[in-house]
Protein backbone atom coordinates (compact mmCIF):
# COMPACT_ATOMS: atom_id res chain seq x y z
CA UNK A 1 0.00 0.00 0.00
CA UNK A 2 1.06 3.82 -0.44
CA UNK A 3 2.92 5.17 1.02
CA UNK A 4 5.67 2.14 1.80
CA UNK A 5 8.45 3.35 3.57
CA UNK A 6 11.65 0.88 2.93
CA UNK A 7 15.22 1.08 1.75
CA UNK A 8 14.83 2.16 -1.71
CA UNK A 9 12.10 4.75 -1.21
CA UNK A 10 13.38 6.66 1.95
CA UNK A 11 16.69 6.97 0.79
CA UNK A 12 15.35 8.71 -1.95
CA UNK A 13 12.61 10.59 0.36
CA UNK A 14 15.11 11.93 2.42
CA UNK A 15 17.38 13.31 -0.51
CA UNK A 16 15.09 15.19 -2.38
CA UNK A 17 13.45 16.61 0.69
CA UNK A 18 16.48 18.00 1.42
CA UNK A 19 17.24 19.25 -2.44
CA UNK A 20 13.28 20.56 -2.20
CA UNK A 21 14.38 22.74 0.98
CA UNK A 22 17.20 24.39 -1.02
CA UNK A 23 15.37 25.19 -3.93
CA UNK A 24 12.92 27.17 -1.64
CA UNK A 25 16.03 29.01 -0.35
CA UNK A 26 17.04 29.63 -3.66
CA UNK A 27 14.42 30.91 -5.38
CA UNK A 28 13.31 32.84 -2.02
CA UNK A 29 16.89 34.53 -2.22
CA UNK A 30 16.79 35.07 -6.05
CA UNK A 31 13.25 37.49 -4.86
CA UNK A 32 15.18 39.32 -2.78
CA UNK A 33 18.19 39.97 -4.33
CA UNK A 34 17.60 39.35 -8.26
CA UNK A 35 20.97 37.26 -8.54
CA UNK A 36 19.66 35.52 -11.68
CA UNK A 37 22.32 32.85 -11.13
CA UNK A 38 19.82 31.85 -7.96
CA UNK A 39 16.92 31.29 -10.29
CA UNK A 40 18.93 29.27 -12.41
CA UNK A 41 20.38 27.02 -9.48
CA UNK A 42 16.82 27.07 -7.98
CA UNK A 43 15.56 25.23 -11.32
CA UNK A 44 17.95 22.66 -11.79
CA UNK A 45 17.51 22.01 -8.56
CA UNK A 46 13.73 22.11 -9.11
CA UNK A 47 13.89 19.77 -11.96
CA UNK A 48 16.50 17.42 -10.85
CA UNK A 49 14.38 16.13 -7.62
CA UNK A 50 11.24 16.77 -9.99
CA UNK A 51 13.03 13.30 -11.61
CA UNK A 52 13.68 11.74 -8.47
CA UNK A 53 10.48 12.30 -6.92
CA UNK A 54 8.78 10.49 -9.46
CA UNK A 55 10.78 7.51 -9.08
CA UNK A 56 10.19 8.14 -5.05
CA UNK A 57 6.62 7.67 -5.23
CA UNK A 58 7.09 4.16 -7.42
CA UNK A 59 9.74 2.73 -4.44
CA UNK A 60 6.68 3.85 -2.33
CA UNK A 61 4.44 2.01 -4.52
CA UNK A 62 2.56 4.47 -6.10
CA UNK A 63 2.31 2.23 -9.38
CA UNK A 64 0.73 -1.03 -6.96
CA UNK A 65 -1.74 1.36 -5.43
CA UNK A 66 -2.63 3.32 -8.09
CA UNK A 67 -3.30 1.35 -11.18
CA UNK A 68 -4.74 3.69 -13.35
CA UNK A 69 -2.40 6.97 -12.48
CA UNK A 70 -1.60 8.62 -15.62
CA UNK A 71 1.98 9.65 -13.89
CA UNK A 72 3.27 8.24 -17.15
CA UNK A 73 2.51 11.23 -19.29
CA UNK A 74 4.57 13.56 -16.81
CA UNK A 75 7.12 11.49 -16.60
CA UNK A 76 9.07 14.31 -18.79
CA UNK A 77 12.50 13.77 -19.56
CA UNK A 78 13.90 16.87 -18.14
CA UNK A 79 17.41 16.43 -20.06
CA UNK A 80 16.09 18.95 -22.92
CA UNK A 81 15.87 22.12 -19.99
CA UNK A 82 18.76 20.63 -17.64
CA UNK A 83 21.07 20.85 -19.94
CA UNK A 84 20.86 24.62 -21.07
CA UNK A 85 19.75 25.52 -17.44
CA UNK A 86 23.65 23.90 -16.12
CA UNK A 87 25.00 26.39 -19.23
CA UNK A 88 23.20 29.43 -18.15
CA UNK A 89 23.89 28.91 -14.88
CA UNK A 90 27.53 28.70 -15.39
CA UNK A 91 27.72 31.45 -17.71
CA UNK A 92 25.60 34.00 -15.42
CA UNK A 93 28.49 33.00 -12.89
CA UNK A 94 31.51 33.68 -14.97
CA UNK A 95 30.28 36.68 -17.20
CA UNK A 96 30.35 39.95 -16.05
CA UNK A 97 27.06 41.63 -15.89
CA UNK A 98 25.10 38.80 -17.32
CA UNK A 99 21.90 39.38 -18.95
CA UNK A 100 19.55 37.06 -20.05
CA UNK A 101 18.65 37.68 -23.44
CA UNK A 102 15.79 36.91 -26.33
CA UNK A 103 18.22 34.45 -27.77
CA UNK A 104 18.08 32.38 -24.94
CA UNK A 105 14.55 30.91 -25.03
CA UNK A 106 15.41 29.36 -27.99
CA UNK A 107 17.84 27.18 -25.71
CA UNK A 108 14.29 25.71 -24.21
CA UNK A 109 12.59 25.13 -27.33
CA UNK A 110 12.74 21.09 -27.19
CA UNK A 111 11.88 21.28 -23.45
CA UNK A 112 8.95 23.34 -24.52
CA UNK A 113 8.01 21.21 -27.56
CA UNK A 114 8.13 17.95 -25.55
CA UNK A 115 6.41 19.49 -22.49
CA UNK A 116 2.92 20.57 -25.18
CA UNK A 117 3.47 17.67 -26.98
CA UNK A 118 3.07 15.53 -24.04
CA UNK A 119 -0.43 17.27 -22.88
CA UNK A 120 -1.28 16.98 -26.16
CA UNK A 121 -1.69 13.26 -26.19
CA UNK A 122 -2.95 13.31 -22.73
CA UNK A 123 -6.14 15.33 -23.70
CA UNK A 124 -6.92 13.19 -26.44
CA UNK A 125 -6.32 9.95 -24.44
CA UNK A 126 -8.32 11.28 -21.86
CA UNK A 127 -11.31 12.02 -24.19
CA UNK A 128 -11.60 8.48 -25.53
CA UNK A 129 -13.74 5.68 -23.81
CA UNK A 130 -12.17 3.79 -21.09
CA UNK A 131 -9.93 5.82 -20.48
CA UNK A 132 -10.63 5.97 -16.52
CA UNK A 133 -9.75 2.55 -16.30
CA UNK A 134 -6.66 2.66 -18.04
CA UNK A 135 -3.56 3.61 -16.88
CA UNK A 136 -2.06 4.63 -20.42
CA UNK A 137 -4.53 5.77 -23.17
CA UNK A 138 -3.62 4.71 -27.02
CA UNK A 139 -1.47 7.74 -28.04
CA UNK A 140 0.67 7.15 -25.55
CA UNK A 141 0.80 3.14 -26.00
CA UNK A 142 0.83 3.58 -29.69
CA UNK A 143 3.05 6.53 -30.21
CA UNK A 144 4.39 7.79 -28.10
CA UNK A 145 6.09 4.57 -26.06
CA UNK A 146 6.25 3.06 -29.42
CA UNK A 147 8.34 5.66 -31.43
CA UNK A 148 8.92 9.31 -29.96
CA UNK A 149 10.84 8.01 -26.57
CA UNK A 150 13.03 5.72 -28.75
CA UNK A 151 13.36 8.63 -31.22
CA UNK A 152 13.98 11.17 -28.33
CA UNK A 153 16.34 9.16 -26.66
CA UNK A 154 18.77 9.45 -29.68
CA UNK A 155 18.28 13.24 -30.04
CA UNK A 156 18.94 13.88 -26.36
CA UNK A 157 22.19 12.23 -26.01
CA UNK A 158 23.61 14.85 -28.98
CA UNK A 159 21.63 17.80 -27.02
CA UNK A 160 23.06 16.84 -23.60
CA UNK A 161 26.50 16.25 -24.88
CA UNK A 162 26.46 19.44 -27.32
CA UNK A 163 25.61 21.53 -24.08
CA UNK A 164 28.34 20.27 -22.26
CA UNK A 165 30.70 21.10 -24.41
CA UNK A 166 29.81 24.18 -24.37
CA UNK A 167 29.30 25.02 -20.44
CA UNK A 168 33.05 23.37 -20.43
CA UNK A 169 34.33 25.21 -23.19
CA UNK A 170 32.90 28.36 -21.46
CA UNK A 171 34.37 27.58 -17.83
CA UNK A 172 37.62 26.86 -19.12
CA UNK A 173 37.92 30.35 -21.05
CA UNK A 174 36.63 31.97 -17.76
CA UNK A 175 39.66 30.39 -16.02
CA UNK A 176 42.05 31.58 -18.52
CA UNK A 177 40.22 34.98 -18.34
CA UNK A 178 40.98 35.31 -14.64
CA UNK A 179 44.33 35.12 -14.39
CA UNK A 180 44.92 37.95 -16.97
CA UNK A 181 43.09 39.88 -14.49
CA UNK A 182 43.82 38.71 -10.76
CA UNK A 183 46.99 38.42 -8.63
CA UNK A 184 45.65 35.52 -6.40
CA UNK A 185 42.41 33.30 -8.22
CA UNK A 186 41.97 30.78 -5.92
CA UNK A 187 38.71 31.71 -4.00
CA UNK A 188 37.48 32.59 -8.28
CA UNK A 189 38.43 29.35 -9.40
CA UNK A 190 34.88 28.03 -8.61
CA UNK A 191 36.59 24.22 -8.42
CA UNK A 192 33.20 23.02 -7.16
CA UNK A 193 31.69 24.16 -10.40
CA UNK A 194 34.34 21.76 -12.16
CA UNK A 195 33.37 19.42 -9.76
CA UNK A 196 29.52 19.60 -10.13
CA UNK A 197 30.28 19.59 -13.91
CA UNK A 198 32.66 16.40 -14.13
CA UNK A 199 30.04 14.55 -11.85
CA UNK A 200 27.11 15.25 -13.72
CA UNK A 201 28.87 14.27 -16.93
CA UNK A 202 29.65 11.24 -15.04
CA UNK A 203 25.80 10.41 -14.15
CA UNK A 204 24.92 11.64 -18.17
CA UNK A 205 27.52 8.66 -18.89
CA UNK A 206 26.32 6.42 -16.91
CA UNK A 207 22.48 6.72 -17.47
CA UNK A 208 23.04 6.84 -21.25
CA UNK A 209 24.82 3.23 -20.58
CA UNK A 210 21.92 2.13 -18.58
CA UNK A 211 19.44 3.36 -21.55
CA UNK A 212 21.63 1.19 -24.15
CA UNK A 213 21.24 -2.10 -21.56
CA UNK A 214 17.90 -1.71 -21.39
CA UNK A 215 17.15 -0.80 -25.53
CA UNK A 216 19.18 -3.43 -26.89
CA UNK A 217 20.26 -5.97 -23.80
CA UNK A 218 17.81 -6.61 -21.26
CA UNK A 219 15.51 -4.88 -19.54
CA UNK A 220 16.38 -3.45 -15.77
CA UNK A 221 13.81 -3.11 -13.08
CA UNK A 222 13.44 -0.40 -10.48
CA UNK A 223 15.79 -1.66 -8.17
CA UNK A 224 18.40 -2.01 -10.67
CA UNK A 225 18.09 1.90 -11.93
CA UNK A 226 17.78 2.69 -8.16
CA UNK A 227 21.76 3.59 -8.18
CA UNK A 228 21.07 6.47 -11.01
CA UNK A 229 18.88 7.89 -9.17
CA UNK A 230 20.64 7.76 -5.51
CA UNK A 231 23.65 9.07 -7.17
CA UNK A 232 21.56 11.44 -8.78
CA UNK A 233 20.15 12.65 -5.15
CA UNK A 234 23.38 12.80 -3.67
CA UNK A 235 25.00 15.43 -6.73
CA UNK A 236 21.61 17.46 -6.25
CA UNK A 237 22.13 18.06 -2.59
CA UNK A 238 25.96 19.04 -3.34
CA UNK A 239 25.23 21.16 -6.11
CA UNK A 240 22.34 23.00 -3.69
CA UNK A 241 24.81 23.27 -0.48
CA UNK A 242 27.62 24.49 -2.55
CA UNK A 243 25.73 26.79 -4.59
CA UNK A 244 23.72 28.15 -1.79
CA UNK A 245 26.35 28.84 0.21
CA UNK A 246 29.08 29.90 -1.72
CA UNK A 247 28.83 33.94 -2.43
CA UNK A 248 29.15 34.35 -6.49
CA UNK A 249 27.49 37.32 -6.98
CA UNK A 250 30.67 39.72 -6.30
CA UNK A 251 31.81 37.49 -9.98
CA UNK A 252 29.16 38.63 -11.99
CA UNK A 253 30.08 42.38 -11.05
CA UNK A 254 33.59 41.66 -12.19
CA UNK A 255 34.79 43.66 -15.22
CA UNK A 256 35.98 41.79 -17.60
CA UNK A 257 35.74 43.94 -20.63
CA UNK A 258 38.26 42.99 -22.50
CA UNK A 259 39.93 39.20 -23.13
CA UNK A 260 43.61 39.15 -23.80
CA UNK A 261 44.10 35.87 -25.77
CA UNK A 262 47.86 35.07 -26.34
CA UNK A 263 50.74 36.32 -24.55
CA UNK A 264 52.48 38.86 -26.65
CA UNK A 265 49.04 39.89 -28.35
CA UNK A 266 48.06 43.04 -27.81
CA UNK A 267 43.57 42.50 -27.02
CA UNK A 268 42.24 45.44 -26.59
CA UNK A 269 42.45 47.27 -29.73
CA UNK A 270 40.64 50.57 -28.89
CA UNK A 271 43.13 51.41 -26.25
CA UNK A 272 45.81 51.83 -29.14
CA UNK A 273 45.82 54.36 -31.33
CA UNK A 274 44.92 52.84 -34.56
CA UNK A 275 46.73 49.93 -33.14
CA UNK A 276 50.13 51.53 -34.39
CA UNK A 277 51.27 52.86 -30.18
CA UNK A 278 54.76 51.24 -29.16
CA UNK A 279 55.41 49.80 -25.64
CA UNK A 280 57.72 52.53 -24.61
CA UNK A 281 60.89 52.00 -22.08
CA UNK A 282 59.22 54.62 -19.78
CA UNK A 283 55.70 52.46 -19.46
CA UNK A 284 58.05 49.53 -19.01
CA UNK A 285 60.09 51.58 -16.26
CA UNK A 286 56.63 52.68 -15.09
CA UNK A 287 55.37 49.32 -14.08
CA UNK A 288 58.82 47.96 -12.73
CA UNK A 289 59.13 50.89 -10.67
CA UNK A 290 55.74 50.19 -8.86
CA UNK A 291 56.76 46.33 -8.30
CA UNK A 292 60.51 46.74 -7.18
CA UNK A 293 60.23 50.18 -5.44
CA UNK A 294 57.07 50.72 -4.35
CA UNK A 295 56.27 46.45 -3.75
CA UNK A 296 52.41 46.91 -4.92
CA UNK A 297 52.55 43.05 -4.81
CA UNK A 298 52.46 42.91 -1.62
CA UNK A 299 48.77 43.65 -1.84
CA UNK A 300 47.08 40.50 -1.55
CA UNK A 301 43.64 41.69 -3.51
CA UNK A 302 46.04 43.55 -6.46
CA UNK A 303 44.33 42.97 -10.02
CA UNK A 304 45.01 44.41 -13.36
CA UNK A 305 42.28 47.36 -12.90
CA UNK A 306 44.10 48.50 -9.86
CA UNK A 307 47.92 48.49 -10.98
CA UNK A 308 46.71 50.03 -14.10
CA UNK A 309 45.44 52.90 -12.57
CA UNK A 310 48.90 53.33 -10.11
CA UNK A 311 50.69 53.24 -13.35
CA UNK A 312 48.47 55.86 -15.11
CA UNK A 313 47.54 53.37 -17.74
CA UNK A 314 44.58 51.83 -18.92
CA UNK A 315 44.03 48.27 -18.50
CA UNK A 316 44.23 47.35 -22.07
CA UNK A 317 47.88 49.02 -21.75
CA UNK A 318 49.13 47.38 -18.85
CA UNK A 319 47.44 44.18 -20.38
CA UNK A 320 50.05 44.46 -23.24
CA UNK A 321 53.03 45.44 -21.56
CA UNK A 322 52.95 42.68 -19.31
CA UNK A 323 52.10 39.93 -22.00
CA UNK A 324 54.56 41.56 -24.58
CA UNK A 325 57.58 42.78 -22.69
CA UNK A 326 57.46 40.39 -20.05
CA UNK A 327 56.01 37.74 -21.50
CA UNK A 328 53.19 36.37 -18.58
CA UNK A 329 50.08 36.42 -17.76
CA UNK A 330 49.36 39.40 -15.03
CA UNK A 331 48.57 36.31 -12.66
CA UNK A 332 52.23 34.88 -13.62
CA UNK A 333 53.44 38.26 -13.41
CA UNK A 334 52.85 39.35 -9.95
CA UNK A 335 53.40 36.13 -8.39
CA UNK A 336 56.51 36.07 -9.91
CA UNK A 337 57.57 38.65 -7.54
CA UNK A 338 56.24 37.24 -4.58
CA UNK A 339 57.99 34.16 -4.66
CA UNK A 340 61.07 36.39 -5.00
CA UNK A 341 60.13 38.29 -1.53
CA UNK A 342 59.23 34.90 -0.30
CA UNK A 343 62.73 33.55 -1.21
CA UNK A 344 64.24 36.57 0.29
CA UNK A 345 62.82 36.65 3.56
CA UNK A 346 64.39 32.93 3.64
CA UNK A 347 67.64 34.13 3.34
CA UNK A 348 67.10 36.57 6.15
CA UNK A 349 65.68 33.64 7.95
CA UNK A 350 61.96 34.46 8.73
CA UNK A 351 61.34 30.90 8.50
CA UNK A 352 62.75 31.31 12.41
CA UNK A 353 59.89 33.55 13.18
CA UNK A 354 57.17 32.79 11.14
CA UNK A 355 55.74 29.70 9.54
CA UNK A 356 56.23 29.14 5.45
CA UNK A 357 52.35 30.24 4.72
CA UNK A 358 53.14 33.46 7.48
CA UNK A 359 55.88 34.65 5.19
CA UNK A 360 53.46 33.90 2.38
CA UNK A 361 50.92 35.67 3.47
CA UNK A 362 53.67 38.48 4.21
CA UNK A 363 54.75 38.57 0.20
CA UNK A 364 51.37 38.64 -0.95
CA UNK A 365 49.55 35.45 -1.38
CA UNK A 366 46.26 34.98 0.25
CA UNK A 367 45.80 31.20 0.25
CA UNK A 368 48.18 28.22 1.00
CA UNK A 369 46.40 26.47 -1.99
CA UNK A 370 47.59 28.92 -4.25
CA UNK A 371 51.03 29.27 -2.69
CA UNK A 372 52.11 26.26 -2.91
CA UNK A 373 50.43 25.48 -6.49
CA UNK A 374 52.41 28.83 -7.79
CA UNK A 375 55.86 27.72 -5.59
CA UNK A 376 56.24 24.48 -7.59
CA UNK A 377 54.77 26.28 -10.68
CA UNK A 378 57.85 28.48 -10.74
CA UNK A 379 60.24 27.06 -8.93
CA UNK A 380 59.72 22.99 -9.63
CA UNK A 381 60.14 22.59 -5.85
CA UNK A 382 57.39 22.64 -2.66
CA UNK A 383 58.36 25.61 -0.21
CA UNK A 384 59.75 23.07 2.11
CA UNK A 385 61.57 21.36 -0.22
CA UNK A 386 63.09 24.66 -1.29
CA UNK A 387 63.98 25.33 2.33
CA UNK A 388 65.79 22.46 2.83
CA UNK A 389 67.90 23.11 0.15
CA UNK A 390 68.93 26.62 1.22
CA UNK A 391 69.83 25.04 5.02
CA UNK A 392 71.56 22.51 3.40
Amino acid sequence: MFPSFNQWSLTLLILVLQGLIFVILLFVRYFKERNISDLFLGLILLLTCYSQICYTVGFMGWYDTFRTTKINYFLINIAYALAPLIYLYVKSITQSNFRFKRKYWWFFAPACLFVLYRFGIYTYDALQPGFNENQNGILKIKLDEAYVQNISAFVETPFMLLFLAFTFQLFHNYRKKIKQYFSNIYKLELNWILTFLILFSILFLYGTVQDIIASFYTELNYQQRWWLNLLSAIVTLFVGIKGYFTDTSKLNRLDFTFSPKTIGIPEDASDFEGNQKLISEGDISTVKNLMEVEKVYLNPELNLSDLAKMANMSRGQLSEIVNTAFNKNFNDFVNTYRVEAFKDMLKKEKHKQLSLLGIAQECGFNSKATFNRVFKKLTNHSPTEYLKTQLN
